[in-house]
C-alpha cells in the first residue's frame, strides 16, 4: 500500500487544515449562503473561470485562499449523480484516492442537497478509495521520505448524513477489500518466493478468520489417484499441494457452496514450452486459486452466513527430465482416462481432480471454478470481460447479474456436443487439447466432463485477473477479478 487510509464518517466535519474534496453532480446544487472562504463557495467562484462542468470523473484542483479553513480544495465531477450504479460510486472513490498526496487529513463531502447519498453509496465511495490506494511494492528499495513503513494514515472523513449506517457497510467493504487485496498480491508475488507449498502456508493464515484448512500433499494425492494433477507438477523440484479451506457461516444442514481454483504457480507450458517472450508474466498462471482464496478472506471477515468450500490445485509446470510429455495418457480421479496432447494445456488437468474430488466429496449446490485458462478467451474478448461457460442457466443468471453490479463483467460462451467431439482421443477417453479452433470452448467441454450433474460454472478469466485494463479503482498488474464479483453472487442469492 503506498497510501493508507483511516477512513470514517461523520453528519459535519470541522475543517482545519489539510484538503477537502467535494463531489458535485451537474444535477445538484451548491449549498445555498454559504460564507465567502467555504469550500463550496470558493468553488462556485472559480469553476466558471476553469470551465468546470461537473462531468463524471472530471477534477478541479483549487488552492484555497487565506482565509478558507482547509489549504486544498479538489472538486471530482459525478456527472448526472442520480443515475450512479455502485461501481460508479466505486469509480469516484478510486478517483478521489488518487489526488490525495502529502496530507494527513481529508475531508470528503458527498454533495449536494439534490444528490440522495445514502449510507450505501458512501460505503460503495470508501471501498473505491481502498481499492485504488493499492501499491505491490513489496521489492522496491525505498529511503527517506519515500519509505512507505515511516508514513503515517492518511485520516479521511467522509461527510454523509447517514453516518452511523455507513460506518456499519463500511464493515463490509473492508472485508471486500482485504479480499480483493489478497488476491492482488498472491498474482503479484514473485515465483521464486511463492511456490505451492509457500501459497498454501498463505491460505492457512485464513484460519485467524475461521476457516478451517486442510492442505494436501503429494502422497495423499497419490492414495486419492489425482494422477492427473500429479502430472503437471511432476516435472518441477517444488511439490504441489491441494488446500481445502471451510467457511462454516451457515445452517449444520444447509448444502455448501463450492468454488474451485487453478493453481499454477508458474507455468513454462513443460516440455511444450512457451515462447521465452512475456514468459515471466506466468506467475500469475494461479489467478484462479488466488481470487477463490480472496473470496474465502472476504466471507470469513464478513461473517457470511453460508457454508462455502473453496479448493486451489497448486502446481508448478516446469519442463524436466521427469515432466510428463505430450502423448503420455493418465488416469484422473474420477477413472477417465487423458492423453496429453499438448503439456501446455494443463491447468484443465490440474481443475479436472480438484472438480471431481470437491463434487465426490462435498455434494455442493454448486461449483464455479475460475481459472487463468485459455489465450483463446483473450482472442475473443480481450481484457474488458471473462468467459462464462455453464450447465445451468439459473446460476449462468445470478453470476451474469453479479457482474453487472460489481462491473467484474462476464460473457456467457457456448457448449455443447459438437464441441465435446473435438476432445475425443483415439487412445484415451479424450485430449487435453482440441487444437486451435474453440480453444477456450473444447478447455470448458474437457472440463464438464468431471462435474457430473451438478450445477456448474467455469470462470476463463485469463484476461482479467492479470494485465487488464487499469482504471480509477485498480492500478495493479494483478487485479483480484472474482472475489467482489463472487461475493456478490453469494451475497444476493445464498446467505440464509
Amino acid at each position: 500500500m503506498s497510501v493508507k487510509f483511516e477512513i470514517s464518517f461523520a453528519k459535519s466535519a470541522r475543517l482545519s487544515g489539510g484538503l477537502a474534496i467535494l463531489l458535485k453532480g451537474t444535477d445538484s446544487e451548491l449549498p445555498a449562503g454559504a460564507e465567502s472562504a467555504d469550500p463550496a463557495n470558493v468553488f462556485a467562484r472559480a469553476a466558471p473561470v476553469a470551465g468546470f462542468k461537473s462531468k463524471t470523473l472530471s477534477a478541479l484542483d483549487i488552492i484555497a485562499p487565506e482565509a478558507s479553513p482547509v489549504d486544498r480544495i479538489i472538486v471530482i465531477g459525478a456527472g448526472k449523480a442520480r443515475d450512479l450504479a455502485a461501481h460508479d460510486w466505486l469509480r469516484l472513490g478510486g478517483s478521489a484516492a488518487a489526488k490525495i498526496r502529502n496530507v494527513e487529513k481529508v475531508a470528503i463531502f458527498l454533495d449536494a442537497p439534490a444528490i440522495e447519498v445514502g449510507a450505501r453509496e458512501a460505503a460503495d465511495f470508501a471501498l473505491g478509495m481502498l481499492l485504488r490506494a493499492y501499491s505491490f511494492d513489496t521489492y522496491k528499495t525505498k529511503k527517506g521520505d519515500d519509505d512507505d513503513k515511516s508514513r503515517k494514515p492518511v485520516k479521511v472523513t467522509i461527510v454523509t448524513q447517514e453516518a452511523a449506517a455507513a460506518k456499519k457497510l463500511y464493515a463490509t467493504s473492508e472485508a471486500v477489500a482485504g479480499g480483493v487485496l489478497l488476491a492482488r498480491d498472491l498474482v503479484n508475488e514473485p515465483p521464486n518466493v511463492l511456490g505451492p507449498v509457500e501459497f498454501a502456508a498463505k491460505a492457512k493464515e485464513l484460519e485467524k478468520l475461521g476457516v478451517e484448512i486442510e492442505i494436501l500433499t503429494e502422497r495423499e494425492m497419490r492414495r486419492l489417484g489425482m494422477a492427473a494433477l500429479l502430472g503437471v507438477a511432476q516435472g518441477s523440484a517444488r511439490p504441489p499441494r491441494l488446500v481445502i479451506m471451510h467457511w462454516k457461516g451457515g445452517k449444520a444442514k444447509d448444502k455448501p457452496v463450492a468454488f474451485i481454483g487453478k493453481g499454477v504457480v508458474f507455468d513454462t507450458g513443460g516440455i511444450s514450452i512457451k515462447p521465452a517472450a512475456g514468459m515471466e508474466e506466468m506467475k500469475g498462471d494461479m489467478g484462479g486459486a488466488a481470487a477463490v482464496t480472496g473470496l474465502m478472506h472476504t466471507l470469513a471477515a464478513r461473517q457470511a452466513k453460508v457454508n462455502v468450500i473453496g479448493v486451489i490445485g497448486l502446481v508448478e509446470n516446469m519442463p524436466d527430465g521427469n515432466a510428463q510429455r505430450p502423448g503420455d495418457i493418465v488416469t484422473s480421479m474420477s477413472g477417465q482416462t487423458i492423453e496429453i496432447i499438448n503439456t501446455d494445456a494443463e491447468g484443465r488437468l490440474v481443475l479436472c481432480d480438484a472438480l471431481w474430488y470437491t463434487n465426490d466429496r462435498f455434494k455442493p449446490q454448486f461449483m464455479i471454478n475460475l481459472a487463468t485458462l485459455t489465450g483463446a478467451i483473450l482472442v475473443a474478448l480481450g481484457n474488458l470481460q471473462a468467459g462464462l461457460f455453464c450447465n445451468d442457466d439459473k446460476l449462468a443468471g445470478e453470476l451474469t447479474a453479479a457482474g453487472l453490479v460489481t462491473d467484474e463483467r462476464l460473457w456467457r460462451m457456448p457448449l455443447g456436443k459438437d464441441y465435446d467431439k473435438m476432445i475425443d482421443s483415439k487412445f484415451a477417453d479424450m485430449k487435453n487439447t482440441g487444437g486451435r479452433h474453440a480453444g477456450s470452448i473444447t478447455a470448458a467441454q474437457f472440463l464438464k466432463r468431471f462435474v457430473g450433474e451438478t450445477p456448474w460454472a467455469h470462470l476463463d478469466i485469463a484476461g482479467t485477473a492479470m494485465g487488464s485494463v487499469q482504471d480509477e479503482i485498480n492500478q495493479s498488474w494483478g487485479s483480484g477479478f472474482g472475489v467482489r464479483l463472487l461475493d456478490q453472487l453469494v451475497r444476493a442469492n445464498y446467505e440464509s
